[in-house]
């Protein structure tokens, strides 16, 4: 991934991609081609040297047989958001501005490995509909549906696991901008309603305000 310094995404946000809820694309290279799928995840830290991402396919899904050829790769995708140029202040000073797309992307790479375990499976779902239940006010859980049933469902899919061995992680949220063009960055994405976009690009603004300075001899503070 191409990785501009002032975009790319610290450690935090790299923490906060992987552990919200969500859903990502697996994309794997095999002997008969790419494959892909969109499938939702739950990151486990403690798993592997570097944690790993879990999640689930159709039995019928040709992804899990299909045997992965080097590193396979999930795409995790925040908030995006087109950027026009009428929100920036400086169109008003010189007009030397164009459109743009914001938005925070993860590449997460590992090796894949297939989990076909009734134990396993169960374990997995559980957590995964735990994760995603937990803002409900009424959350489901797996016991509220009957033992039988949650069983053939079960045998319908197959796990995955991607055993991580790096990401690439990049933050796109108009800190090149001066804080004027920012500002109104953020109150166009409001007026629009995508108050995710508008409140990432702020805590991007705040981050980079916070980082250290450079010395003058240009070694870092």
């Amino acid at each position: 991934m191409y990785i501009p310094a002032h975009f790319a995404a610290s450690s935090d946000s790299v923490q906060h991609l992987l552990t919200r809820a969500a859903a990502a694309n697996l994309i794997t290279s095999t002997a008969n081609g790419m494959l892909a799928t969109l499938l939702p995840f739950v990151y486990d830290p403690a798993a592997g040297e570097h944690g790993a991402l879990h999640g689930h396919l159709a039995r019928n899904n040709p992804q899990w047989s299909e045997p992965a050829l080097g590193e396979s790769l999930f795409i995790i995708q925040g908030a995006d958001a087109y950027i026009s140029p009428t929100w920036y202040a400086s169109k008003a000073e010189h007009g030397r501005v164009v459109p743009t797309w914001n938005y925070s992307t993860a590449h997460v790479y590992g090796t894949l490995v297939i989990h076909d375990d009734p134990a396993w499976l169960a374990r997995h779902v559980r957590r995964l509909s735990d994760h995603n239940e937990a803002g409900s006010a009424r959350p489901w859980t797996v016991d509220d549906a009957p033992e039988r049933y949650i069983a053939g469902q079960l045998r319908a899919i197959v796990g995955v696991e991607l055993l991580i061995t790096r990401i690439e992680a990049k933050h796109k949220l108009s800190q090149n901008r001066p804080d004027a063009d920012i500002d109104g960055v953020v109150a166009g994405l409001r007026a629009r309603g995508d108050m995710q976009s508008a409140a990432d690009v702020a805590a991007a603004r705040e981050a980079r305000n916070d980082a250290p300075c450079p010395r003058s001899d240009g070694a870092p503070a």
